[in-house]
């Protein structure tokens, strides 16, 4: 690299200084690390083999300020400098490598390599930091590394208004992978990519179902294929934000039902932590409230209402009330037969 640098520039080049200049500001300083004249003089000669004068610098740090660099000065005796603030604060990328470390989505070592660019893009003297703080949440990991280039095709299908072709698998008893729909590809008009707890999902309009459905992306077995055909048309009234809100989490394809669940007041911050502060209540004596909710009528649904111990109850529509009743009453003679 270093040679093929020295047959394209002179050694003083003041483009290749200019551009050392800025790597050397942007990597090593902020607001409580700077660099001095002299550092900047002895670094530039010790690791690129550049001579520079000291009035040369001002010049340079004049040029970076023109093209919208903000590079500011401290005066200390001698002159040192600085660039204030890396694109992202560390607590933004905390967040952001904690949500790709989280994630099941992404593969483990997909993950590794996010985490290593998200560090990149801070200051050396935070970066020890993150590293310090870096750490695997011990979550399952999808092992289908042709993640990255299914939703490109996703994005691509979406923004071209085509519908796409794709198979979709689950897993058999033997941990092997078993296509859907007799091995026969799904066609699928995509609207929207939806990330919903850990996992990304595709909503669109499914011919084979004649319907709205939901897929897991990660269950998609390759990359998808982008069809000449356009998109149906979304459905009157979809949209994606209440969509995610009125179906239950993403779990399940069917039907969406129209459910009333009498809830102990305590119950407030569950409700709307899953459905969303527009959650239709309405109080029903002292100390419960009547919550009507969009779910798909997936055993997850049943699992979650168990979940919270008669604190919350399904109310209404009597065949769902039922279908419940059944489940308990089925596993319940499993644990006494």
């Amino acid at each position: 690299m270093d040679q093929e640098r020295d047959q394209l520039f002179d050694a003083g080049d003041s483009r290749l200084r200019i551009i050392y200049l800025y790597q050397m500001l942007r990597q090593s300083t902020d607001e409580t690390h700077w660099l001095s004249t002299y550092d900047i003089i002895g670094r530039m000669q010790s690791e690129h083999g550049i001579y520079m004068h000291r009035t040369t610098l001002p010049i340079d740090i004049a040029i970076l300020r023109s093209v919208g660099v903000d590079v500011q000065e401290v005066h200390k005796r001698a002159y040192h400098f600085y660039i204030p603030e890396a694109p992202f604060t560390l607590p933004e990328l905390r967040l952001m490598i904690d949500a790709v470390l989280s994630s099941r989505f992404i593969t483990a070592k997909r993950s590794k390599e996010l985490v290593q660019k998200l560090i990149s893009l801070t200051g050396e003297h935070n970066r020890e930091k993150l590293h310090r703080t870096v750490h695997a949440t011990g979550k399952a990991k999808s092992e289908n590394e042709q993640g990255y280039a299914i939703v490109d095709a996703l994005n691509e299908a979406i923004h071209r208004n085509r519908k796409v072709s794709f198979c979709y698998f689950d897993y058999n008893r033997k941990k092997e992978r078993v296509l859907r729909n007799d091995g026969a590809p799904y066609t699928v008009s995509p609207y929207d990519l939806i990330w919903d707890g850990d996992a990304y999902y595709l909503t669109g309009y499914c011919d084979e179902r004649g319907e709205v459905r939901t897929f897991r992306v990660d269950r998609i077995d390759d990359i998808p294929g982008i069809l000449p055909d356009k998109i149906v048309r979304r459905p009157k009234g979809y949209r994606v934000e209440k969509y995610t809100q009125e179906v239950f989490r993403m779990y399940a394809t069917q039907d969406v039902t129209e459910v009333k669940l009498l809830c102990d007041e305590d119950m407030m911050r569950v409700l709307v932590d899953k459905f969303g502060p527009k959650v239709r209540t309405k109080k029903d004596g002292s100390n419960r409230f009547i919550a009507t909710v969009k779910v798909c009528l997936s055993p997850n649904f049943y699992r979650w209402v168990f979940g919270w111990r008669g604190k919350m109850t399904i109310q209404s529509p009597e065949e769902v009330r039922q279908q419940y009743r059944q489940l308990l009453q089925e596993e319940l003679e499993r644990y006494n037969g």
